[in-house]
């Protein structure tokens, strides 16, 4: 996360450690590649637009390197969001906004000869929406929500229980601390935190964006409670189709799920 003080050293870490790739997000990273020497390590940044993919490649290909991939993440994620309010409650961009930014990054790659494998991320839920966006031109998909209600996931089981529990308007947009918005389900604590202010010691200062004065409650804590179970102390970040869990379930299961549905959508 680019938003982290210590992403330098994150990245100086992960490279000396000759890791096989890097994912940049929270932010933009202009000048990843310079932390790479002479090692060949692929280099993936997030983005939410075009604009944003066009400016990396640009600032990249001043230092001899261009994406490896890119990951797309449209509206629909869970998390924190690299859109505004006004385009987060417009149901139509919600909706079709992840299919035009990828369609308008294909149209750049097309124009300019590059060939950048796009990664879809972002509300993709079935195997239908996985062989739709690879129809559309992606190269892959990343999802994040299918995978916490598994076996296999490391977060408390009350943490999954939010999402099988949760309804379709449980799904929210909350305001965070780190001046952007993001996406939870609503419980008692992200009615608290807009109500009132949580005091908390800030114990090192992880985002550069988070003011520890004026935050009304403290983003990292609050995560990291909810990971652990403590969700009268946190809350769970989710993409839009949380709801859809309904149980936990294996890996496996999911991806032979994902199998049959994308097989069905071939058809």
């Amino acid at each position: 996360m680019c938003a982290l003080t210590n992403y330098s050293s994150l990245v100086e870490t992960a490279v000396r450690e000759n890791v096989d790739l890097i994912i940049a997000g929270a932010g933009i990273p202009r000048n990843l590649p310079a932390y790479l020497g002479k090692k060949n390590i692929k280099l993936i940044p997030i983005v939410s637009s075009a604009k944003v993919a066009n400016l990396i490649c640009k600032s990249w290909d001043r230092l001899g390197h261009l994406p490896d991939a890119i990951v797309v993440e449209g509206p629909k994620a869970g998390g924190h969001l690299g859109y505004n309010l006004e385009q987060l409650t417009d149901p139509s961009f919600v909706s079709n906004g992840l299919e035009k930014i990828i369609l308008e990054i294909l149209s750049i790659n097309k124009k300019t000869g590059l060939e950048i494998p796009l990664i879809a991320a972002g509300g993709i839920c079935t195997g239908k929406d996985i062989y739709n966006f690879l129809q559309l031109g992606a190269s892959g998909v990343q999802m994040g929500t299918s995978f916490v209600t598994t076996k296999e996931c490391d977060a408390n089981n009350k943490f999954k229980q939010t999402y099988i529990t949760s309804k379709k308007e449980d799904i929210v947009l909350i305001e965070s601390p780190v001046g952007m918005p993001g996406r939870a389900i609503r419980n008692k604590y992200v009615d608290k935190t807009k109500k009132e202010r949580i005091p908390f010691k800030c114990k090192n200062h992880c985002l550069k964006t988070c003011n520890p004065g004026k935050s009304p409650y403290c983003i990292a804590d609050a995560l990291i409670n909810a990971q652990k179970g403590d969700l009268d102390k946190g809350y769970a970040f989710a993409g839009t189709n949380a709801y859809r869990a309904t149980k936990i379930i294996s890996v496996k299961e999911v991806f032979n799920t994902l199998k049959k549905e994308y097989n069905e959508a071939f058809k």
